[in-house]
């Protein structure tokens, strides 16, 4: 085997992830789940083997995790979420450190010691707050574009508190502020203000920190704020939204690099 992939069935988005021997990403691809996991991973795979430009007749041994890891019928093998982002995040930062992976319907706190093993990991409750869902419910809310939230943001300068954590609550809060006169871009802030409560709130955040998942990716100003708060340097992957698929690439190539 030459060639080694990582797929990550998340509840909103698949990911797929193709390395070489020197662990090198040859190609990638982020599609939606949707309502057949199955047919997500076929189609993020096809997509990262042709940005990849291999062979149709090239091996792939794979490796696939996340929620609907087991639809992946093509996958070799099958890692927890957990100790395939802890891979991802520990190859570029090889020390301890607690990761905090913002997913599209979960939100994850890693601690991860300088021999890159988990030592223990909290995930948020039910309620998506404090996710991608949640922000896009409250894109929705506002009537505006998620891929604005970003842009929106940076242009605040004020420091609006939103309370409330479920996201019903969340959307009636809004409501409120909104009839108040408060700015779509301070009520954006203010959203990006309530996940960095919920994640500080969920595990006690110590030494380095790191930062992934599609809502970083999309959301770098969150990373800013979150320095903000913290008073401290936080470090992001290259790709962050892909560090699961790339953690399970990573184990596709230990199970079967030779």
């Amino acid at each position: 085997m030459n060639h080694f992939a990582g797929i990550d069935v998340g509840a909103s988005t698949t990911k797929a992830v193709i390395i070489d021997k020197n662990r090198e990403i040859l190609g990638h691809s982020v599609k939606d789940s949707g309502a057949d996991f199955k047919a997500a991973a076929e189609k993020a795979f096809a997509e990262a083997k042709k940005q990849a430009k291999k062979k149709a007749e090239d091996e792939y041994f794979v490796v696939s995790t996340g929620y609907g890891r087991r639809n992946v019928s093509f996958a070799g093998d099958t890692k927890t979420e957990i100790s395939c982002h802890a891979k991802g995040s520990f190859y570029y930062f090889p020390e301890s450190h607690t990761l905090i992976d913002i997913g599209g319907q979960d939100s994850k706190i890693i601690k991860v010691n300088a021999s890159g093993n988990r030592t223990g990991f909290k995930m948020n409750r039910k309620c998506a707050a404090g996710t991608g869902a949640f922000l896009e419910e409250m894109a929705n809310r506002l009537k505006i574009k998620l891929e604005k939230l970003n842009e929106l943001a940076e242009k605040s300068e004020k420091d609006v508190q939103i309370g409330s954590y479920c996201t019903v609550f969340s959307a009636t809060e809004i409501l409120t502020k909104i009839r108040e006169g408060v700015e779509v871009k301070d009520l954006v802030k203010g959203i990006f203000h309530s996940i960095i409560k919920r994640a500080i709130e969920m595990d006690p955040l110590e030494g380095n920190i790191v930062m992934s998942g599609g809502v970083v990716a999309h959301n770098p100003f969150l990373v800013s704020m979150f320095e903000e708060k913290l008073e401290k340097k936080i470090f992001v992957p290259p790709l962050p939204q892909l560090t699961g698929a790339f953690g399970a690439a990573l184990f596709a190539l230990e199970e079967k690099g030779g």
